[in-house]
């Protein structure tokens, strides 16, 4: 069987963590977590698109874990349209 080649990209307060893999055809999302030392996430994408953690991985994806919004977006947008009104 063949490698791929992937990389594993956390969003963390300081930035971003990067880790590439190398890991046997076939392997899954599931698979490259595990193999980056990261917890199973709830939410993960491939390229910015969500995927389930059984995806199967093709050679150079990149693996994105995301982390929970710190504030909803609709009462971030209305506290900045008050403030502008004053």
């Amino acid at each position: 069987m063949g490698k791929l080649r992937v990389e594993v990209i956390e969003a963390v307060p300081e930035g971003h963590a990067r880790v590439g893999l190398e890991l046997e055809e076939g392997a899954t999302v599931r698979h490259a977590l595990v193999a980056a030392g990261r917890p199973a996430a709830r939410d993960v994408g491939i390229y910015g698109r969500r995927v389930a953690p059984d995806t199967r991985l093709a050679d150079g994806d990149r693996v994105e874990i995301y982390r929970p919004l710190s504030a909803d977006p609709k009462d971030a947008r209305r506290r900045r349209a008050l403030r502008r009104r004053r």
